[in-house]
C-alpha cells in the first residue's frame, strides 16, 4: 500500500470539520469534502470555520468523482448514514480505507456491508471538546482517535498506513489491542452521560457534584455492562471508575453532543444509544428499564425542541 495522500471527509459537523482542518493544514495531503446538492453548494460558498479560521476545500459530489481516495473519514449523525453512504463507489478503490468517527455500535458494519469490511477500521474519538454553533466550530482539546482492526494483536498494514497519516496531520491516536471492547466502552459512556445530560439539560459540572445525577448516569451505564456480557465483551465496574476519573477532568461548563443537539433543536442520537440498548435487552432477555425511560424522555424533548 502506498502512503495516504488523498483524504475525503463525509460529514462536516463538529468532528468532521476539526479533522478536515488538521489534514488541510498538514503538508502532503489532498483533502476534500464529500457532499451533494444544496449541502455541497453551501460548503462551496461558506467553507468551514474552525477556531475562527475559515478555509475552503474542494467539495466533491461522489457520483461525479473520477479518482478513488486513500482515506474516507465518516463523521455523520446516525440518521444521515443510510442516505449518504450509497453512491460513493467512484471514490473507493482497492486501497481505500474507511474510518467512522460516528457514535454507536453499527456504523462500521453498515459501511462494510456496502464496500467490504476489509476496507473498514473501527474507531472512537475520545476527549475532544468541539462545539458547533451557527455554522462555526470551536475546540480547545483535540483528544485522540482510538482505532484499528477488531483485533490488533498484530498491527495490519492498513492500520500502520493510517497511523502514519494521522502522525503527519498532528492528530493524536492509539491502537488498542481489542477495539470491540473499546467500541462498547464508548457506547457505555454515551448511553450514560450523553443521555443523562440531555434529560437534565445539564453540563458536565452537574455530574461532578450531584449524587442524584451521577446515580442516573451510572444506572444507564450498568445496563450496558449486562448487555456487553451477553455479547462476549468484557466490561466491568472498574470501567465505570475509570470513566468517572476522566469525567472529573472535563470542564464543568462543557456539554455533551446530545445536550448540544437538544439545545439547538436538532435530532439526537437516542436511537443508537437507548434505542440500541432496549433492542439488545429484548434480544437477550436483559431488563433495561432506565434506557426505556431515557428513550421516551429524549424523544419527548426532541418533539418539544425540534
Amino acid at each position: 500500500m502506498h502512503e495516504i495522500e488523498r483524504v475525503a471527509i463525509l460529514g462536516a459537523g463538529a468532528m468532521g470539520a476539526v479533522l478536515a482542518s488538521r489534514f488541510n493544514a498538514a503538508p502532503g495531503f489532498s483533502t476534500c469534502l464529500i457532499a451533494r446538492g444544496e449541502r455541497r453548494d453551501r460548503l462551496v460558498k461558506t467553507g468551514l470555520t474552525v477556531n475562527e479560521e475559515t478555509f475552503f476545500l474542494p467539495v466533491t459530489d461522489p457520483t461525479e468523482a473520477q479518482t478513488p481516495v486513500d482515506l474516507i473519514l465518516v463523521g455523520l449523525k446516525h440518521h444521515q448514514l443510510p442516505e449518504a453512504m450509497p453512491g460513493l463507489g467512484n471514490l473507493v478503490g482497492p486501497e481505500t480505507t474507511f474510518i467512522s468517527v460516528m457514535n454507536g455500535l453499527d456504523s462500521e458494519t453498515t459501511i462494510g456491508s456496502l464496500y467490504g469490511m476489509d476496507k473498514v477500521l473501527y474507531c472512537i474519538s475520545v476527549g475532544i471538546d468541539a462545539l458547533r454553533q451557527e455554522g462555526k466550530v470551536t475546540y480547545t482539546t483535540l483528544g485522540m482517535l482510538q482505532f484499528g482492526e477488531a483485533d490488533n494483536t498484530q498491527v495490519s498494514d492498513r492500520v500502520t498506513r493510517v497511523q502514519s497519516a494521522l502522525d503527519r496531520a498532528g492528530i493524536p491516536h492509539e491502537t488498542p489491542t481489542d477495539m470491540l471492547r473499546v467500541l462498547w466502552w464508548k457506547f457505555m459512556i454515551n448511553v450514560g452521560v450523553n443521555q443523562a445530560s440531555a434529560m437534565m439539560r445539564a453540563p458536565y459540572g452537574l455530574f461532578h457534584t450531584s449524587p442524584d445525577a451521577r446515580a442516573v448516569m451510572f444506572g444507564l451505564m450498568r445496563e450496558v455492562l449486562a448487555l456487553a456480557a451477553c455479547e462476549g465483551i468484557h466490561l466491568e465496574e472498574q470501567d465505570l471508575a475509570a470513566w468517572d476519573a476522566f469525567l472529573q477532568t472535563l470542564s464543568p461548563q462543557g456539554k455533551t453532543s446530545m445536550l448540544q443537539d437538544i439545545d439547538a433543536g436538532r435530532k439526537t442520537e437516542v436511537e443508537i444509544f437507548a434505542g440500541k440498548a432496549v433492542e439488545l435487552g429484548r434480544t437477550y432477555g436483559v431488563p433495561t428499564p432506565m434506557n426505556e425511560m431515557a428513550l421516551h424522555i429524549i424523544r419527548t424533548l426532541e418533539d418539544a425542541t425540534g
